[in-house]
Protein backbone atom coordinates (compact mmCIF):
# COMPACT_ATOMS: atom_id res chain seq x y z
CA UNK A 1 0.00 0.00 0.00
CA UNK A 2 1.34 3.42 -0.92
CA UNK A 3 1.04 6.07 1.78
CA UNK A 4 0.22 9.25 -0.07
CA UNK A 5 0.96 12.27 2.09
CA UNK A 6 -1.22 15.28 1.43
CA UNK A 7 0.24 18.71 0.97
CA UNK A 8 -1.17 21.57 3.02
CA UNK A 9 -3.15 22.77 -0.02
CA UNK A 10 -4.58 19.28 -0.64
CA UNK A 11 -5.66 19.00 3.01
CA UNK A 12 -7.35 22.42 2.87
CA UNK A 13 -9.10 21.50 -0.38
CA UNK A 14 -10.31 18.14 0.91
CA UNK A 15 -11.57 19.63 4.18
CA UNK A 16 -13.47 22.36 2.33
CA UNK A 17 -15.01 19.84 -0.08
CA UNK A 18 -16.12 17.64 2.86
CA UNK A 19 -17.60 20.64 4.64
CA UNK A 20 -19.48 21.50 1.43
CA UNK A 21 -20.96 17.97 1.35
CA UNK A 22 -19.22 16.81 -1.82
CA UNK A 23 -19.69 13.05 -2.05
CA UNK A 24 -16.43 12.39 -3.92
CA UNK A 25 -14.57 14.20 -1.14
CA UNK A 26 -16.09 11.88 1.47
CA UNK A 27 -15.04 8.86 -0.60
CA UNK A 28 -11.51 10.25 -0.94
CA UNK A 29 -11.46 10.89 2.81
CA UNK A 30 -12.29 7.24 3.53
CA UNK A 31 -9.75 6.00 0.95
CA UNK A 32 -6.99 8.20 2.36
CA UNK A 33 -7.51 7.63 6.06
CA UNK A 34 -9.65 4.53 6.62
CA UNK A 35 -6.98 1.86 6.23
CA UNK A 36 -4.37 3.83 8.16
CA UNK A 37 -6.74 4.28 11.07
CA UNK A 38 -7.77 0.62 11.02
CA UNK A 39 -4.13 -0.50 11.13
CA UNK A 40 -3.42 1.85 14.05
CA UNK A 41 -6.53 0.61 15.91
CA UNK A 42 -5.67 -3.05 15.33
CA UNK A 43 -2.12 -2.57 16.58
CA UNK A 44 -3.37 -0.76 19.71
CA UNK A 45 -6.10 -3.21 20.73
CA UNK A 46 -5.15 -6.46 18.99
CA UNK A 47 -8.71 -7.32 17.92
CA UNK A 48 -9.38 -6.88 14.21
CA UNK A 49 -13.18 -6.91 14.45
CA UNK A 50 -13.33 -4.34 17.24
CA UNK A 51 -10.70 -2.28 15.42
CA UNK A 52 -12.93 -2.25 12.32
CA UNK A 53 -15.86 -0.96 14.40
CA UNK A 54 -13.74 1.65 16.15
CA UNK A 55 -12.32 2.77 12.81
CA UNK A 56 -15.83 3.45 11.56
CA UNK A 57 -16.59 5.36 14.76
CA UNK A 58 -13.42 7.42 14.38
CA UNK A 59 -14.01 8.16 10.70
CA UNK A 60 -17.59 9.29 11.39
CA UNK A 61 -16.44 11.43 14.34
CA UNK A 62 -13.71 13.08 12.24
CA UNK A 63 -16.06 13.61 9.28
CA UNK A 64 -18.67 15.17 11.58
CA UNK A 65 -16.00 17.32 13.19
CA UNK A 66 -15.02 18.67 9.80
CA UNK A 67 -18.65 19.24 8.79
CA UNK A 68 -19.40 20.94 12.14
CA UNK A 69 -16.43 23.31 11.84
CA UNK A 70 -14.29 21.83 14.63
CA UNK A 71 -11.29 21.56 12.31
CA UNK A 72 -9.71 24.98 12.86
CA UNK A 73 -6.57 24.59 10.76
CA UNK A 74 -7.62 22.88 7.54
CA UNK A 75 -4.00 22.33 6.51
CA UNK A 76 -3.78 20.01 9.55
CA UNK A 77 -6.58 17.68 8.37
CA UNK A 78 -4.43 14.52 8.70
CA UNK A 79 -3.44 15.42 12.27
CA UNK A 80 -7.11 16.11 13.12
CA UNK A 81 -8.20 12.72 11.79
CA UNK A 82 -5.36 10.92 13.57
CA UNK A 83 -6.09 12.77 16.83
CA UNK A 84 -9.78 11.91 16.60
CA UNK A 85 -8.94 8.24 16.03
CA UNK A 86 -6.47 8.27 18.91
CA UNK A 87 -9.17 9.69 21.20
CA UNK A 88 -11.67 7.02 20.12
CA UNK A 89 -9.25 4.15 20.81
CA UNK A 90 -8.06 5.70 24.10
CA UNK A 91 -11.68 6.06 25.28
CA UNK A 92 -12.31 2.43 24.35
CA UNK A 93 -9.20 1.27 26.23
CA UNK A 94 -10.06 3.39 29.29
CA UNK A 95 -13.56 1.93 29.39
CA UNK A 96 -12.15 -1.60 29.12
CA UNK A 97 -9.56 -0.96 31.84
CA UNK A 98 -12.37 -0.40 34.35
CA UNK A 99 -13.99 -3.73 33.54
CA UNK A 100 -12.96 -6.88 35.36
CA UNK A 101 -10.67 -9.06 33.32
CA UNK A 102 -12.57 -12.13 32.14
CA UNK A 103 -10.75 -15.33 31.43
CA UNK A 104 -12.98 -17.56 29.33
CA UNK A 105 -13.32 -21.17 30.42
CA UNK A 106 -12.87 -23.91 27.89
CA UNK A 107 -15.83 -26.14 27.10
CA UNK A 108 -13.93 -28.98 28.78
CA UNK A 109 -13.34 -27.06 32.00
CA UNK A 110 -14.72 -28.94 34.97
CA UNK A 111 -16.34 -26.73 37.54
CA UNK A 112 -15.80 -28.10 41.04
CA UNK A 113 -18.17 -27.46 43.89
CA UNK A 114 -18.21 -28.82 47.42
CA UNK A 115 -18.90 -32.55 47.42
CA UNK A 116 -22.00 -32.32 49.58
CA UNK A 117 -25.34 -33.75 48.55
CA UNK A 118 -26.98 -30.34 48.18
CA UNK A 119 -24.40 -29.06 45.70
CA UNK A 120 -24.63 -32.28 43.73
CA UNK A 121 -28.43 -32.08 43.69
CA UNK A 122 -28.32 -28.47 42.48
CA UNK A 123 -25.92 -29.34 39.66
CA UNK A 124 -28.25 -32.14 38.57
CA UNK A 125 -31.26 -29.81 38.63
CA UNK A 126 -29.47 -27.17 36.55
CA UNK A 127 -28.19 -29.80 34.09
CA UNK A 128 -31.73 -31.16 33.69
CA UNK A 129 -33.09 -27.64 33.19
CA UNK A 130 -30.43 -26.84 30.60
CA UNK A 131 -31.30 -30.09 28.84
CA UNK A 132 -34.81 -28.77 28.28
CA UNK A 133 -33.55 -25.70 26.39
CA UNK A 134 -33.00 -25.65 22.66
CA UNK A 135 -29.42 -26.12 21.49
CA UNK A 136 -29.35 -22.48 20.32
CA UNK A 137 -30.48 -21.17 23.71
CA UNK A 138 -27.91 -23.36 25.50
CA UNK A 139 -25.25 -21.96 23.16
CA UNK A 140 -26.30 -18.37 23.94
CA UNK A 141 -26.10 -19.08 27.68
CA UNK A 142 -22.73 -20.82 27.30
CA UNK A 143 -21.29 -17.92 25.30
CA UNK A 144 -22.61 -15.47 27.89
CA UNK A 145 -21.83 -17.28 31.14
CA UNK A 146 -18.78 -19.36 30.25
CA UNK A 147 -17.10 -17.35 27.50
CA UNK A 148 -18.09 -13.95 28.89
CA UNK A 149 -19.25 -12.57 25.54
CA UNK A 150 -21.60 -9.63 25.25
CA UNK A 151 -24.86 -9.84 23.28
CA UNK A 152 -23.34 -7.85 20.40
CA UNK A 153 -20.44 -10.32 20.15
CA UNK A 154 -22.74 -13.32 20.38
CA UNK A 155 -25.05 -11.82 17.76
CA UNK A 156 -22.14 -11.39 15.38
CA UNK A 157 -20.99 -14.99 15.95
CA UNK A 158 -24.46 -16.48 15.47
CA UNK A 159 -25.73 -14.18 12.72
CA UNK A 160 -28.48 -12.70 14.90
CA UNK A 161 -29.26 -9.21 16.10
CA UNK A 162 -28.13 -8.17 19.58
CA UNK A 163 -31.78 -7.61 20.53
CA UNK A 164 -32.68 -11.18 19.59
CA UNK A 165 -29.74 -12.50 21.63
CA UNK A 166 -30.80 -10.44 24.67
CA UNK A 167 -34.40 -11.64 24.42
CA UNK A 168 -33.44 -15.30 23.97
CA UNK A 169 -30.95 -15.12 26.83
CA UNK A 170 -33.57 -13.60 29.12
CA UNK A 171 -36.15 -16.23 28.21
CA UNK A 172 -33.59 -19.04 28.61
CA UNK A 173 -32.55 -17.86 32.07
CA UNK A 174 -36.20 -17.58 33.12
CA UNK A 175 -36.88 -21.06 31.72
CA UNK A 176 -33.94 -22.56 33.64
CA UNK A 177 -35.15 -20.92 36.88
CA UNK A 178 -38.69 -22.16 36.32
CA UNK A 179 -37.59 -25.71 35.49
CA UNK A 180 -35.23 -25.88 38.49
CA UNK A 181 -38.07 -24.71 40.75
CA UNK A 182 -40.46 -27.26 39.20
CA UNK A 183 -37.97 -30.13 39.50
CA UNK A 184 -37.15 -29.12 43.09
CA UNK A 185 -40.84 -29.29 44.06
CA UNK A 186 -41.19 -32.63 42.29
CA UNK A 187 -38.16 -34.12 44.04
CA UNK A 188 -39.26 -32.85 47.47
CA UNK A 189 -42.76 -34.22 46.89
CA UNK A 190 -41.35 -37.59 45.84
CA UNK A 191 -39.19 -38.01 48.99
Amino acid sequence: MTWHLLTDDEQVSLAQRIRDGERTAEEAFVRLFGERIRVMMTSRIGDAETARELTQDAMVAAWRGIRDGRLRAEERLAAFVHGTARNVVNNYLRARAGEPRLEPLSDEAELRAPDDDLASERRELVAAALGRLSADDRQILRLTLVSGLRPREIARALGLSAEVVRARKSRAVKRVIDVVAELSRTQRGGH
